[in-house]
């Protein structure tokens, strides 16, 4: 897969959420107000020593995804400029079984502190429990999990609040009439899964717009491309459609191309790729909410040399989003948002 200014305020963190109203062509900014505690749990030695020379490493959620390359460029930055060795790896694809063995092989090499965006809420558990209690700090960036005792630290986006960001956009640039599908990775992603919950609930408050049943595309635009195709000849009265994350987004952006339904099927994505910023220009895609993957790398980094310096620590961050269209994507304090391909 999973998304953040002129236009800031302060919030809880992608894990955190409160309310925000959208007017489209409007930037719309959410922040996080982190909720602060100190913590020591996940080992480590505390202030001996401070932050430099310590041996960070990075697992993101799909090394190729232009939102982890974005954390990635600034978490190394962080990690370079405090002293710190610092290197990054990613999973081929969005899968427990690819991810799991590159945390074993990080967790072999018993680092100072590990940041990893997890696949799955509960599967690598286990695995992030046994880092932990050999000492390894542990920092969950962009996903989590469910277990509240791995991670001295949480940083993400409010993906609740994104969610509900781009239901009321939506609603409103179809008129608050018709079907919308959502169309997602995977059940069990803890940022999409809060996206879609946050959606279908901002729905609620428009009767007169159906959801349809949420659809699930494994990450795989092709299948995003199919299914809203599929979709449209099964609703005839489909207006909108919210994509879940970055693939999913350039999928159904390329499906309504070849069905000849841009720009009449309205569409609200998650992120701020390359591909999803070329078809917002296009018109294929009305309204992205942008995430703010480079404050994600550099609060963790930052999070993790206050452990290592025996400072205290916030257990939950929230970076900033915003919200881009047409109209305001051309601003410098938007632009800034892009994502990008390589560092």
């Amino acid at each position: 897969m999973t998304k953040e200014d002129t236009v800031m305020s302060s919030m809880p963190s992608m894990r955190n959420r409160r309310r925000v109203l959208v007017a489209v062509g409007a930037v719309l900014v959410l922040t996080g107000a982190a909720a602060c505690g100190s913590s020591d749990s996940g080992g480590g030695s505390g202030s001996a020593g401070g932050a430099a020379h310590k041996k960070v490493r990075l697992i993101t959620g799909v090394k190729s995804d232009p939102f982890y390359i974005t954390m990635t460029c600034a978490a190394q930055a962080e990690a370079r400029a405090k002293g710190m060795d610092f290197g990054a790896d990613g999973s081929a694809q969005w899968d427990v079984s690819v991810q799991r063995p590159l945390l074993d092989s990080v967790a072999a090499s018993r680092p100072d502190g590990l940041l990893i965006s997890p696949v799955d809420t509960n599967a690598l558990t286990p695995s992030l429990k046994q880092i932990q209690s050999s000492g390894t700090k542990v920092a969950l960036v962009d996903t989590t999990v469910t277990d509240s005792s791995i991670g001295i630290t949480r940083i993400s986006s409010d993906n609740e609040k994104g969610g509900r960001v781009a239901a009321d956009a939506l609603a409103k640039l179809m008129n608050e009439k018709g079907s919308v599908i959502v169309i997602s990775v995977k059940p069990g992603v803890s940022t999409t899964d809060a996206r879609i919950k946050g959606f279908t609930e901002e729905m609620a408050k428009y009767p007169d717009i159906k959801v349809l049943p949420t659809l699930y595309d494994n990450d795989l635009p092709a299948t995003a491309a199919s299914q809203i195709q599929s979709t449209l000849a099964a609703h005839p009265d489909l207006g909108g459609a919210f994509a879940g994350n970055t693939n999913t987004g350039t999928g159904i952006a390329t499906g309504l191309k070849q069905a000849g339904k841009q720009g009449k099927v309205k569409v609200a994505a998650f992120d701020a790729e390359p591909d999803e910023v070329e078809a917002l220009k296009a018109g294929t895609l009305q309204v992205l909410v942008a995430q703010d993957p480079a404050a994600i790398g550099r609060q963790a980094v930052d999070q993790l040399a206050a452990a290592f310096e025996g400072k205290k620590v916030e257990k939950s961050v929230g970076t900033n989003m915003v919200a881009i269209t047409k109209a305001n994507m051309n601003d410098p304090a938007v632009s800034k948002y892009f994502y990008k391909s390589s560092c």
